[in-house]
């Protein structure tokens, strides 16, 4: 198995790290509830996609 000859330098390893960051989701509002949601998602609260009902939530209560 390889081994490196030499360490690399702390500025090295942080130039290939410096794209390994997290980003936060991000959020857009649900048209019909205004709840925030991830975009192309259905909406947890309403249960609405794109203007249709796809998921009832009454349904889910009884």
């Amino acid at each position: 198995m390889a081994l490196p000859k030499r360490r690399h330098s702390r500025s090295r390893t942080r130039k290939r790290r410096s794209h390994d960051a997290l980003t936060p989701p991000g959020l857009s509002l649900c048209g019909h509830c205004g709840e925030p949601k991830e975009p192309h998602r259905l909406c947890g609260s309403c249960g609405k996609y794109n203007g249709r009902t796809v998921y009832s939530l009454d349904a889910e209560l009884e």
